[in-house]
């Protein structure tokens, strides 16, 4: 995936300022930002998805101008073919397993319980082994299963690039191993493109084939992941 991202946004409330100042320039499949909370991560990822407008800049994602402060370019969320998962997942709580992954997969839609056996919902109920929960609701599921709900669901539209906001940081130790390891193989299996963000070094090991760390609203790359760890020991 060929990714630039150069944009800045300040942020103020009362008499505190946030000012997020984010460049990047990738072809990897494997993007992970890693910092601490408040550094500014889940803004830029928000401003990749458009659901936030960066002060100035330009955002560019597999070819695709999604953002650009010059030439007038801010395309919806729905246009930008990404897939974002929320760190809480975001699930439907009034829609089951099938009908929250068949969500949003037709335009337009006014009663998702109108197309909910399509051959695409069947195809990510198999995948993820959640065929045996599709009519149960997501206060029903344990965290795997609302974890892999989320993802069947953001990549059901098939999208060019998927955004991940924390994947891993509500689940359990032992969970997030497995989590962890199932990502990884589906990621590898399905080939597409990934931005997660983390303060987890885990995660960093994990995904990280292009790490850059963000501080204080500015990214840098990381060169020797060794450190992460060590920093973090």
């Amino acid at each position: 995936m060929q990714i630039q991202i150069d944009i800045t946004k300040t942020l103020r409330s009362g008499s505190r300022t946030f000012a997020l100042r984010a460049r990047l320039a990738s072809a990897s499949q494997r993007i992970v930002v890693y910092g601490s909370s408040g550094a500014g991560k889940s803004m830029l990822l928000k401003a990749v998805a458009g659901l936030m407008t960066p002060d100035h800049g330009r955002i560019e994602v597999a070819g695709r101008c999604l953002y650009d402060s010059v030439d007038g370019i801010d395309l919806a969320p729905q246009r930008r073919k990404l897939a974002y998962l929320f760190q809480d997942y975001a699930l439907f709580p009034h829609l089951n397993v099938r009908q929250n992954i068949a969500f949003g997969l037709q335009r337009g839609w006014r009663n998702p319980l109108a197309r909910v056996d399509g051959e695409v919902v069947r195809y990510w109920l198999q995948a993820f082994e959640l065929e045996h929960v599709a009519q149960q609701l997501p206060h029903q599921l344990s965290g795997g299963q609302r974890q892999r709900v989320a993802l069947a669901r953001a990549l059901a539209p098939e999208p060019a690039a998927l955004l991940l906001d924390e994947p891993f940081a509500a689940l359990d130790p032992a969970l997030r191993q497995r989590m962890r390891a199932e990502l990884d193989t589906l990621q590898r299996r399905l080939g597409i493109p990934m931005i997660l963000i983390t303060h987890d070094p885990d995660d960093v090991s994990a995904f990280g084939d292009h790490v850059l760390r963000m501080e204080n609203g500015s990214m840098a790359d990381i060169e020797n992941l060794e450190l992460v760890e060590r920093n973090e020991a």
